[in-house]
């Protein structure tokens, strides 16, 4: 890998993505998520600002003390007592690195530094020479660069690589630059300032108009060379550049940037889940490269196309990026094709008549649900095909429970258990748990519960609850699923409806190898 095409990978998701509202994390989070992003293979890690609180000074610390060969870098203001303690932090670091910045649009000289333009440059010039005293890693921040004048930027950046910076940032620091004005505000600063060669271009850019990953793509396009980037694209306001969008599309298409990095791609799925799972904030079904449909496929014409040749509607491989397999999801588009593949995959070789009575059934059940899961497949085609008449049948249900502790929850349920009606009562531990254990009861069965999920079918306080229970029992394993406004109801509905699947499995003498539907 030449140093002409090397990108250099900038997470900044400890510093700027802490910053997002609802994702702090505490100090044994960060420590894991630092090892994360060295197993990811990112250059450079921004470790915090240590100035800004005693709880960040010790944060960074203790993560330049852990860090292997990665580069460890920590954000201070061009201001003495800011980059002295930026220093102490980082300095036990294999690989530490000072990041300073400072304003240098007019906008910002004027409202927020309140300072004339030959003063900023001697304070960035002054700045840098504090940094170097310490180490000769350091970079330079332009803060709001894309709203900068060109030739001032290009007069500040000629200072400072003079005075010892390394690397040169030019954000976009409010999100406002277009890709193509962006590409040529890099082009035009490398190629005036006279000292450019000396430093690497680096560019971090947030997406308040949603184009964060387009100008990252156009700035390392036209010469830039370190991308500052978070896992998720997390960060200030709308967010900043996703680290895992840019290291694919420079990965995919290749053959257009003709650029390199050394990010492990097999390992951005688990640093997006560890950050999601840290933070407590979902990654979005439709985020790029690691969103739960980024790879799902549900239109009949699409599985159709991936069915015959995956590169048809798949431009990467979901292994690529940590993801185990792609996902063709039965749903209410879905072709007689992929219906037919999934019922194969399950292990069912139907005729066609039988293969139209599923298709018609999934069709039918995908319009009162919103994906239609493995079970539900092999349900369906043992309800429509090996049909044989529900033997357990739920009549009432009646449930009394008390927040005192004194009395245990009580169910009381009525059923008819092959012709006869059957009632019992009894307690648990929760109004679940007593439910369930009087059927159990009445069934004369004690299979092992090994889930049990509720969702709202719909919004506001009557919505229907939708309860799905896995029951296992005698190497058989079944869902079943109810609904009612009332979720115990549904829960002990559920509860019979996969009871009765259980025994049509039996009965059947299903095959160990259907033990999964």
């Amino acid at each position: 890998m030449s140093d002409d095409n090397r990108v250099y990978f900038f997470d900044t998701t400890l510093r700027d993505g802490e910053q997002s509202p609802g994702a702090t994390m505490n100090l044994a989070e960060k420590l894991r998520l630092a090892r994360q992003l060295e197993v990811l293979g990112v250059d450079i890690m921004e470790a915090g600002f240590p100035a800004s609180s005693q709880g960040d000074f010790e944060a960074v610390q203790a993560i330049a003390r852990q860090a292997g060969d990665i580069q460890v870098a920590g954000l201070c203001r061009c201001i003495p007592s800011d980059i002295d303690r930026c220093w102490e932090a980082i300095r036990d670091a294999r690989h530490p690195r000072i990041h300073t910045f400072l304003a240098t649009s007019a906008l910002h000289m004027k409202h927020k530094l309140r300072k004339e333009p030959d003063e900023v440059v001697r304070m960035a010039v002054e700045g840098v020479k504090r940094c170097v005293g310490y180490t000769a890693n350091v970079e330079f921040s332009a803060e709001d660069a894309s709203r900068s004048d060109r030739d001032f930027l290009c007069r500040v950046v000629e200072a400072v690589i003079d005075a010892g910076a390394t690397t040169i940032n030019l954000p976009d620091t409010v999100g406002y630059a277009q890709p193509d004005e962006f590409a040529e505000m890099i082009r035009y600063v490398i190629a005036n300032t006279p000292n450019s060669s000396r430093a690497v271009f680096s560019v971090h850019c947030h997406n308040d108009l949603g184009c964060g990953v387009a100008n990252t793509l156009a700035a390392l396009k036209a010469g830039a060379r370190q991308a500052e980037v978070t896992i998720s694209g997390i960060g200030e306001r709308a967010g900043n550049t996703s680290l895992e969008e840019v290291a694919m599309a420079l990965k995919v298409r290749a053959d257009l940037y003709g650029l390199e990095h050394n990010i492990h791609t097999e390992q951005l799925y688990p640093s997006c889940r560890l950050l999601a799972m840290t933070i407590g904030q979902p990654i979005p079904a439709n985020k790029a490269i690691v969103g739960a449909n980024a790879f799902a496929h549900e239109s009949g014409i699409h599985q159709d196309g991936m069915l015959k040749h995956r590169e048809t509607y798949e431009i990467m491989t979901p292994q690529s990026v940590g993801r185990s397999k792609t996902d063709i999801v039965l749903g209410k588009h879905s072709g007689r094709g992929a219906i037919k593949n999934k019922l194969e995959s399950l292990g069912y070789d139907l005729t066609d008549e039988q293969l139209n009575i599923v298709f018609e059934a999934i069709k039918n059940l995908a319009d009162k649900k919103k994906k239609v899961l493995d079970e539900d497949v092999a349900a369906i085609v043992l309800e429509e095909i090996y049909r044989i008449p529900d033997s357990i049948k739920l009549r009432s249900v009646s449930v009394s429970t008390s927040d005192s502790g004194k009395i245990p929850p009580t169910a009381a349920v009525l059923m008819d258990v092959d012709g006869e009606e059957c009632s019992g009562a009894g307690f648990g531990v929760g109004a679940v748990d007593a439910v369930f254990n009087v059927i159990n009861q009445i069934v004369k069965r004690e299979p092992e519960l090994e889930s049990y999920t509720v969702n709202a079918v719909t919004g506001g306080t009557d919505a229907q609850g939708e309860v799905t229970v896995r029951l296992r029992d005698n190497g058989y394993a079944a869902v079943g699923r109810g609904s009612h406004p009332d979720v115990l109801v549904a829960g002990a509905r559920a509860y019979v409806n996969a009871l009765n699947r259980l025994e049509k499995k039996e009965r059947d003498g299903e095959s160990k190898h259907c033990q999964h539907c």
